[in-house]
């Protein structure tokens, strides 16, 4: 997965980074929340804890993201569900994929986990379920097409985002689709991503499912929070894959 380049179907690149483990058998891919990427810190952290302990990681940036090609103008959960599955295709057939989505991540990834099986795992850090709330708690006083996110200079809010985010509306339904062992991580102090997001998809969801709660971690978490939460992944994916 070091070298390979990887494209979705627009023919845009996937900028993407691999820490190798011990395991060859299978591959954790991790998604990133809003305006953010590959990159972030908290993401970083996570894949090196995991490929310390065997786990072999690859961190994507979506496209319009970080440094994959696209426009970040064009980036929303419905195009991300298909940047993940050209990744999903890059894997070799005999690995065991679990995809780990934090924040907006956690959307694409119960989009996508509800109808296709190549994930074997699925893993929600933050996630987001409620995405017309979401939109509208976060940017009603921003104009669409003249506003940026959260003061951001290079990402733009547009009317396609909003209108992508009111169309799914929820998550719940994909939810209930869901068959494969699902672990959510929720900080109970996150003001972003409320832990209700997370308490009504572990409500709806009729899979094999846990629920870990970090008490007072917010939307961020913080490098305190980071060991249990590799504690709890590590344990998640030795319970699905071994």
């Amino acid at each position: 997965m070091t070298d390979s380049e990887i494209s979705n179907r627009a023919g845009e690149r996937i900028d993407h980074s691999f820490h190798p483990g011990d395991r060859t058998d299978a591959l954790v891919i991790i998604g990133h929340g809003v305006t953010a990427h590959k990159d972030w810190p908290i993401l970083i952290r996570l894949a090196k804890g995991l490929s310390e302990l065997g786990w072999p990681c690859l961190r994507i940036s979506f496209s319009g993201n970080g440094q994959s090609e696209g426009h970040f103008e064009d980036s929303c959960i419905t195009k991300q569900v298909g940047d993940l599955q050209a990744v999903l295709g890059a894997v070799p057939d005999d690995v065991k994929i679990a995809y780990l989505g934090y924040s907006m991540g956690g959307a694409v990834g119960v989009l996508t986990a509800a109808r296709d099986m190549r994930i074997r795992a699925l893993i929600s850090l933050a996630g987001l379920t409620h995405t017309a709330s979401f939109a509208a708690r976060e940017f009603a006083e921003v104009q669409a097409g003249e506003g940026l996110m959260w003061g951001d200079p290079k990402c733009p809010l547009t009317q396609n985002f909003i209108d992508d985010f009111n169309s799914i509306g929820s998550t719940l339904s994909a939810v209930e689709a869901i068959t494969q062992p699902w672990l959510l991580i929720h900080g109970e102090g996150d003001d972003v991503v409320p832990v209700q997001d997370s308490l009504d998809a572990y409500e709806a969801a009729q899979c094999e499912k846990r629920l870990v709660p970090i008490p007072d971690g917010n939307h961020l978490f913080t490098v305190a929070d980071h060991p249990q939460i590799i504690e709890a992944i590590d344990e998640w994916l030795r319970k699905a894959f071994d």
